[in-house]
């Protein structure tokens, strides 16, 4: 039988920290899950905005959905914009605050490598359909299709894998009350 040594030993994984955190009170939960809070409705937007560009580009081809051709490209364009602005204020002004102590934020991380992609992929989408607007190409609906599902997978698992991240349970691993209070969004 085996003991353990106190002295020489120090729990380090997430689960023993989880583990030995008192339980949050309904008021204390709300502070630490604030931003997963936040982000969940950006994203929200973001999966509607998305499922509607599916849907109209249909998965025979064939437009459906009501738009017109120039409604779902300037539709396009707007997601692809409000996207990528919304990554850019994630880049520039929460996920340095958060790289102070959680490791899921600092460079070359998951969602940083995610975000990589998903610009990647966005670029080319928003190319073809500024040439769609300009007239310089028809609108394929099977082409912007195509475009979008090269990007979908890693654009949906990083909506859902980021909010996680910010819930509460995590959040307080990290963070005091007073510095949550404080994080940016």
């Amino acid at each position: 039988m085996s003991q353990k040594n106190s002295s020489t030993s120090v729990p380090n994984t997430m689960e023993t920290d989880e583990a030995n955190l008192p339980p949050l009170s309904l008021k204390d939960f709300g502070v630490y899950n604030r931003l997963a809070a936040q982000m969940e409705q950006f994203h929200n937007h973001f999966r509607l905005a998305w499922n509607d560009l599916q849907n109209a580009c249909g998965a025979t081809g064939k437009r459906s959905g009501g738009l017109k051709p120039k409604q779902l490209v300037i539709t396009g364009l707007r997601f692809c914009s409000q996207l990528d602005f919304h990554h850019r204020i994630e880049e520039d002004h929460i996920f340095p605050v958060l790289a102070r102590k959680m490791p899921e934020f600092k460079q070359k991380q998951t969602l940083l490598a995610q975000h990589k992609k998903i610009h990647h992929g966005l670029a080319q989408l928003e190319e073809y359909l500024g040439k769609c607007r300009s007239g310089e190409d028809d609108l394929e609906l099977v082409e912007m299709k195509r475009l979008m599902d090269a990007f979908g997978e890693v654009l949906w698992e990083h909506l859902d894998e980021e909010v996680q991240t910010l819930r509460a349970e995590n959040m307080r691993k990290y963070w005091t009350l007073d510095e949550m209070r404080t994080l940016p969004m």
